[in-house]
């Protein structure tokens, strides 16, 4: 019994691993073809660029200002106000909406509309067989469609990040005017507590999650197959594996800024 469990997850753990490999080949292959000359790509940047903004600008901003309100704002407004420190709220938004909520939020967002478009477009030119007709032409397409998207959900994630951020603070507002208290107290303890180390730090890591979006979308959709049930499938998986790749990216990068930078962990 346990022979035949483990013959039965040795393939699956192979399948997983030999993806995450060659997702590493895609993001070098990425990297380099952004960096070495000629440029190409530029129209289809802008394109990209404007198509994730128009997409991604109000959903995101509905979910910030709720996520935000609903539940660091009003649950963490609650517990304070059992200790009487309900004026600490503006410091706890440091923690919850500049440092993760906003971050994640936004590329949560971002991965499951832009990324999905993504995955969807060069999917369906994949079972077309568009791809291989670019390469026959001795067009790249790591080059001509991978590069602009990375580049652009990068830019456009990290300038969403400052958007959230902005909404998120707003949530914070409004939970601090819910328990009637003056914003004063909020506004000072949140300046106290913010510093440049969360800001740069907040933008950092969320142009990061855009690149890991970019990367497993693109990765996606170019190796899907078998029609539409198989480009819907690819859909499926990159969401999926964007969120576990950001939740593990998250974990390492907020360990690395907190041991590099112990400063931020007083809270004021």
């Amino acid at each position: 019994m346990v022979r035949s469990v483990a013959e039965r997850a040795f393939p699956s753990i192979r399948h997983v691993l030999e993806e995450f490999g060659d997702m590493m080949i895609l993001t070098g292959k990425t990297i380099w073809s952004a960096l070495r000359p000629p440029y190409p790509y530029g129209g289809e940047f802008v394109s990209q660029f404007l198509f994730a903004l128009r997409l991604v600008w109000f959903p995101l901003l509905v979910s910030t200002v709720a996520i935000n309100y609903g539940a660091p704002g009003l649950q963490a407004g609650d517990f304070l106000t059992l200790f009487g420190a309900l004026d600490r709220l503006g410091g706890f938004f440091v923690l919850a909406a500049i440092r993760e909520i906003g971050p994640l939020i936004t590329s949560i967002v971002v991965a499951g509309v832009a990324g999905t478009a993504i995955t969807a477009d060069l999917g369906a030119r994949k079972v077309r067989e568009e791809l291989d007709a670019l390469q026959v032409l001795g067009v790249d397409p790591v080059k001509n469609l991978v590069v602009p998207r990375f580049l652009a959900l990068m830019v456009v994630t990290g300038l969403f990040d400052i958007y959230a951020l902005l909404f998120g603070i707003f949530g914070g507002i409004l939970a601090a005017l819910s328990f009637g208290q003056p914003l004063g107290p909020f506004w000072g303890t949140l300046f106290a507590n913010a510093s440049v180390t969360d800001l740069w730090g907040s933008v950092l890591k969320t142009t990061i999650f855009g690149a890991i979006v970019a990367i497993v979308c693109c990765y996606k959709g170019m190796s899907a197959s078998g029609g539409a049930e198989g480009v819907g499938r690819a859909v499926n998986e990159a969401v999926v594996i964007s969120f576990l790749g950001i939740g593990a990216f998250n974990y390492v990068f907020t360990q690395t800024l907190l041991a590099t930078h112990p400063n931020i962990l007083v809270i004021k």
